[in-house]
């Protein structure tokens, strides 16, 4: 696959856990200190030993500066598109545009009906995703004139005032495995964010094509699309697999996947402190200038 030439950044995903609220925030902040580019939560509603995680993600970003703040993933089927796209439109200016969407079609059905969310089937749940995107640009869209009427399957308004506009353009970012919420993702999407741990080998590889192909039916450039992943592993003296050994180990596991499957953004999965600080000191540093030398030379 080609390189997609994104600028390189990295991030955090951080459990939203109400055993220790304040670690969780100091998560956040150190996450800031360190360097990285952005801090991303889970949001699962129906979950009691989560905090909820737009108040989450609300607080951190009054208690950071610098950091972009994002949603890994939002629960769509909790969350009425609409209100989302003002809230985000809110956190985003109440943040100096440090605010990035991620949004997922939903899969725990049994906890999502439990809250009061409808049932969907898979297939309909990316239809849902796939109107809803529409609803929340639409309110995001200030500067039309005309209220927001939408006559969808799953989602209706009946002349919603638009606005606000958010600081800066909001990226929309999709969490997607299978090719039709790919190919939606290639439609609509300003990112694909899957994880790694979920993907077998060629999944990255096979994403990539669908959401390229998708992209470019619907007239669009594939490069448009930031290609994020979600990562996870350990740090040990000696190799023991994929993202498990010392730093300079991960560096060789992860070059390949920004140059040959254009991931531009890396976000790597932990609460652990020790491991943040050693990615950000020991993995990020050599893995920019590995791909930089690359890049040059390709």
């Amino acid at each position: 696959m080609p390189d997609y030439g994104h600028p390189l950044r990295f991030g955090t995903f951080i459990q939203p856990s109400n055993q220790d609220p304040e670690l969780t925030v100091a998560l956040a902040q150190r996450t800031e200190q360190l360097g990285y580019d952005l801090v991303t939560f889970q949001d699962h509603p129906y979950l009691p030993t989560y905090l909820d995680t737009w108040t989450l993600m609300t607080w951190v970003a009054a208690r950071t500066e610098r950091i972009h703040i994002a949603s890994n993933v939002l629960n769509l089927p909790l969350r009425p598109p609409a209100v989302t796209a003002r809230a985000a439109a809110s956190l985003d200016l109440l943040s100096a545009g440090r605010f990035d969407l991620g949004l997922g079609a939903g899969g725990f059905w049994d906890a999502i009906e439990a809250m009061g969310g409808r049932r969907l089937s898979p297939g309909q749940s990316i239809d849902a995703l796939d109107e809803a995107i529409g609803v929340i640009r639409g309110i995001w869209a200030a500067d039309e004139r005309a209220t927001l009427r939408v006559d969808g399957e799953y989602y209706q308004l009946q002349g919603a005032k638009r606005g606000p506009a958010a600081a800066h353009d909001i990226p929309i970012w999709i969490g997607a495995y299978k090719p039709r919420i790919l190919r939606l993702t290639g439609r609509k999407g300003d990112g694909w964010l899957p994880s790694l741990p979920y993907m077998k080998p060629g999944d990255l590889q096979a994403g990539n094509r669908v959401i390229d192909e998708a992209a470019r039916a619907a007239g669009r450039d594939p490069a448009e699309i930031r290609r994020l992943l979600n990562i996870s592993g350990s740090f040990s003296a000696t190799g023991q697999g994929l993202l498990d050994g010392p730093p300079e180990q991960w560096v060789d596991n992860l070059l390949p996947l920004v140059l040959e499957d254009g991931v531009g953004t890396l976000i790597v999965a932990t609460d652990d402190p020790d491991v943040m600080q050693v990615f950000a000191e020991q993995v990020i540093p050599p893995l920019r200038a590995a791909v930089d030398q690359e890049r040059r030379v390709r």
